[in-house]
């Protein structure tokens, strides 16, 4: 037995027991005549004490060997410590060691494996299995763990069947790129992973199982930021003869059930804006509503002067900064330049300081008068003490760059508070959106996606015009879900690869599977997959989903431990029938 108890468990009632312990050494204290060892292992730390009156000579000749991150067992006794820690649950106790075993002698680690380390991010990625035995890192697995459980427990206790679903697929051509397969048994040709299981899922409504879900690893091969890996995970649902809100009310069900278990916090409201509100009131389709700052339009208010910047844009549009009109000169122009940035890209800012006494003072003094600045003030919701910012330009354009100057402001006023949850459904997308590059439309979310009732024949006419019966969930500003409702009859789904630019003979190639099973009896159903590895950073008030997986990829794809991506041998790539070109 490697050990009776670990090393979180013992408190000061278990005083004089005889334990077994095992652990890595996470700190050594040596002073010749008495070492303090501190045990860790993934409950906890243990201080461990050897005295050369108390313990046996050849064990206490072992412990001077010890360094850091050996993997020992130890025999002991539990006793009272003299001097007690108060910040560990075992801080009333030690161990007297009567027996001590190396099982594995360590080399020096690179880092520290303590909370505050000293090692950089590649770093810690290269040895991620040492970064584990770090709290932080540890405690971002264990809470992930806890989210899954619930997910699980609540899906299964409504009804919802966990089915798996292939990794071996066809690749598509709608959505992100496919990671690809070379398949050795069918010479030149491939499957693709999946960037979700979404055809599966519909095929098992088909097949009658009613209530589906999956924790599902799913793949795309595109660029990467913080909040984005090539692997990534689902929590995949989808539900026969259900219409929008019976999906809408399993999902909020859900996620206030996660709320209170995970971090103990009744939600209720889970307020619903079409995604044309979004637009216009925040410039993008998953607004984070924790704070205010919401747009106010300024075209009717701010054309009719002789200022062309304004005259010339398509929207002028601004937000009320609240109590920043005490800004000095030099913070506005820092300011300015931030919204010039090339990952902005704005042209530059107009601004008007709302003065706590009522007055007005902008940097187009020159054209406008103060009757004019109350106007704007009225539009923006602006009080007295705050500072309006004002952009102008394409309309889309100038919505994103509005949008990312008003996630700055709130961060800068620490108004994006990660103890704080607002939920929030965007409804009613666009079904299609227009590709400049392809010159045709594309679907918003995939060729899956039923319009809303009634508006099919729309599509003959004016496709740009037509919403999709289809649902995002926002947290803090982060879509952790989305879904539709599905197309689940041949002919409007043969109507829909036909708008998307499909010649028959490619829907048919493509996706004819699918067409064929709806003519056997497809109820109507719908869903919604979460993303697990965003909805569990969130929910651990962090925005960065990195610390949460367990070996996460870094910014270029690859996975730094093992170093993969990697060339294949001469051998592997005869066998795959693929030869390599550079």
């Amino acid at each position: 037995m490697y050990r009776t108890h670990t090393n979180g468990s013992l408190r000061i009632q278990d005083k004089g027991q005889q334990v077994t312990l095992s652990g890595w050494v996470q700190k050594v204290r040596d002073k010749g005549f008495m070492i303090w060892v501190d045990l860790r292992d993934r409950y906890g730390l243990t201080q461990l004490i050897f005295d050369e009156e108390r313990t046996p000579e050849s064990v206490m000749d072992l412990a001077k060997t010890l360094g850091r991150e050996f993997v020992i067992q130890i025999k002991g006794q539990v006793i009272e410590r003299e001097s007690k820690n108060p910040n560990i649950p075992t801080g009333e106790i030690e161990i007297l060691v009567q027996e001590l075993e190396v099982l594995n002698a360590a080399k020096t680690p690179p880092f520290t494996i303590e909370d505050e380390t000293d090692g950089g991010e590649d770093l810690r990625m290269k040895f991620r299995y040492l970064d584990i035995r770090r709290n932080p890192v540890k405690n971002k697995l264990v809470f992930r763990h806890q989210v899954s459980m619930a997910v699980r427990n609540f899906l299964a206790n409504e009804g919802f069947i966990e089915v798996e679903t292939p990794y071996l697929i066809k690749s598509t051509p709608e959505g992100a790129r496919d990671f690809v397969v070379p398949s050795r048994m069918n010479e030149g040709e491939f499957y693709a992973l999946p960037q979700s299981p979404q055809t599966f899922k519909q095929l098992l409504m088909v097949g009658g199982l009613d209530k589906y879900f999956q924790i599902v690893k799913c793949f795309r091969d595109e660029d990467l930021r913080a909040d984005r890996q090539p692997e990534f995970t689902q929590i995949d649902c989808e539900m026969a003869f259900v219409e929008q809100e019976d999906v809408l009310t399993i999902f909020e069900s859900l996620t206030k059930h996660l709320l209170k278990e995970i971090n103990g916090v009744d939600v209720e409201k889970f307020p619903r804006i079409t995604y044309d509100e979004a637009m216009r009131l925040y410039g993008n389709d998953k607004p984070d509503i924790r704070f205010g700052m919401q747009f106010g339009e300024l075209n009717d208010v701010a054309k009719h002067k002789a200022f062309k910047v304004f005259n010339d844009a398509e929207l002028v549009v601004g937000i009320a900064v609240p109590g920043a009109a005490d800004y000095s000169r030099k913070e506005i122009d820092k300011l300015i330049k931030w919204v010039q940035r090339p990952q902005v890209g704005a042209q530059g800012m107009v601004y008007v300081k709302y003065n706590k006494d009522g007055s007005f003072k902008s940097s187009v003094d020159k054209f406008y008068d103060a009757s004019d600045l109350e106007a704007w003030a009225k539009k923006t919701q602006a009080k007295p003490g705050d500072l309006i910012c004002i952009l102008s330009g394409e309309t889309a354009k100038v919505r994103a760059q509005l949008s990312a100057l008003r996630m700055e402001m709130a961060e800068r006023l620490g108004l994006r508070k990660p103890d704080e949850f607002a939920p929030l459904w965007v409804i009613d997308f666009p079904l299609l959106e227009w590709d400049e590059e392809t010159k045709r439309y594309h679907a918003m979310h995939h060729p899956f996606t039923a319009p809303k009732p009634g508006q099919l024949a729309l599509l003959a006419t004016d496709p740009g015009a037509v919403k999709a019966n289809a649902y995002d969930l926002v947290l803090n500003g982060n879509e952790i879900g989305g879904g539709s409702i599905r197309i689940f009859d041949k002919e409007t789904q043969s109507k829909m690869f036909d708008y998307l630019g499909f010649s028959p003979e490619e829907a048919q190639a493509q996706f004819g599977f699918l067409m064929d099973a709806f003519q056997y009896g497809a109820p109507p159903h719908g869903g919604l997959a979460f993303g697990l590895d965003r909805l569990v950073a969130i929910l651990g008030g962090q925005e960065s989903i990195r610390d949460f997986i367990a070996f996460p990829k870094n910014n270029a794809g690859r996975d730094v431990m093992i170093d993969a991506p990697a060339p294949l041998d001469e051998e592997q790539l005869k066998e795959l029938n693929l030869k390599i070109t550079l």
